[in-house]
């Protein structure tokens, strides 16, 4: 854990490891497309690392590290005959981080065996889950002592938060969200535990996005193409802030300036809103571990959970339930799909791919 809430970076005060994440976060890419980290001080990698839910004071924590790095190296070598220099191989995982930022080949391989090793760790911590006799609702639990935690902490320190709901999805809303839905399986539910923060202004909504990256949910583990951003022109509004134009061409990943609607074909046009989905890093406490099987000791004790998160400032919030993007004509629209579909099936309900539109549905 971090010691103390600290304070919200001012827009004048985000490095290109900042504006490249919450970028990320926005656009609903992938860590894993990423060349190049931008770390330039230990602080930071070691900031990245607690944000995993991981210690580096922690001695058995160091040893998981360890093991994974272990992992990543094997598997490159393995299979991709890569050519891991003995630096690297040695490398702690701060240094690992730094050196993914710098150039050259050692930089390459360090990109490598993090990407690696990123991927090892959450499919340690999904068996994990899995292997454990835990219910959905202990895991929430979980959860939501965390999320409390640290937003609890932001609004007691002051934070330019004005409403935070969060919660669990109940099971009328469930049902309904599934049968409006063509995947009606209940993996294809992102958010069972959803979390909701309205900031009191718009230029709030990126140092908030950034804290909670820092402090509840590390960045690389927001689910790609689960994206919503329909608030921020990127690019058009970095270039009205110096400090944010100067580090644009520094970005490693195009730079667009298009809005990232999602498909939830229920939203109006006029709705405005910031949500992703994140695989949130939970730690286990110690007396959950002992309840794991023996074979599921060398998996860590961390889980993953996947949670949606909306953030939106109180202006958007006020114009969204003006007319047809307020949420009682949402879930008015939802429910009469939901109903055309239990009389008459989905074919009406949905465009078939390269159709221009929706079949029409007949006159009930």
């Amino acid at each position: 854990m971090i010691d103390g809430v600290g304070r919200l970076k001012h827009l004048t005060e985000f490095t290109l490891s900042d504006l490249e994440s919450v970028a990320l976060m926005l656009r609903g890419e992938s860590v894993i497309d990423w060349h190049r980290l931008h770390f330039t001080t230990p602080e930071e990698a070691r900031e990245l690392i607690i944000a995993q839910e991981l210690s580096p004071d922690d001695p058995k924590d160091r040893e998981r590290m360890e093991h994974l790095k272990g992992e990543a190296i094997s598997y490159l070598r393995r299979h991709f005959e890569f050519p891991i220099p003995k630096p690297i191989e040695q490398a702690t995982p701060e240094e690992l981080l730094l050196v993914a930022s710098t150039k050259g080949h050692r930089q390459v391989c360090a990109c490598s065996v993090l990407k690696a090793m990123h991927i090892i760790h959450h499919l340690d911590g999904r068996e994990l889950l899995f292997t454990l006799p835990l219910s959905d609702q202990e895991v929430f639990h979980l959860v939501e002592e965390k999320v409390y935690r640290v937003i609890g902490g932001m609004l007691s320190a002051g934070f330019p938060i004005t409403e935070f709901v969060g919660g669990r999805k109940n099971k009328d809303s469930l049902y309904t969200k599934l049968l409006s839905k063509q995947d009606t399986i209940a993996a294809a539910v992102y958010d069972k535990l959803r979390f909701r923060i309205v900031t009191r202004s718009q230029k709030d909504l990126l140092p908030v996005l950034l804290y909670l990256s820092h402090r509840l949910f590390p960045f690389n583990y927001v689910i790609p193409a689960e994206s919503v951003n329909t608030i921020f022109h990127f690019k058009s509004y970095c270039e009205k802030n110096p400090h944010l134009a100067a580090m644009l061409g520094d970005m490693q990943t195009a730079l667009g300036d298009d809005l990232n609607p999602g498909d939830n074909r229920f939203s109006a046009d006029t709705y405005r809103t910031i949500h992703f989905v994140v695989d949130l890093p939970v730690r286990l406490p110690r007396e959950t571990i002992d309840l794991a099987p023996s074979h599921a000791k060398a998996l860590g004790n961390i889980v993953y959970v996947l949670c949606e998160f909306q953030l939106i400032d109180q202006d958007t919030e006020a114009a969204n339930e003006l007319g047809d993007a307020s949420h009682a004509r949402y879930k008015e629209r939802q429910k009469a799909a939901v109903m055309r579909r239990l009389k008459i099936g989905a074919r009406e309900l949905y465009t078939p791919p390269g159709a221009s539109s929706p079949k029409k549905a007949p006159e009930e």
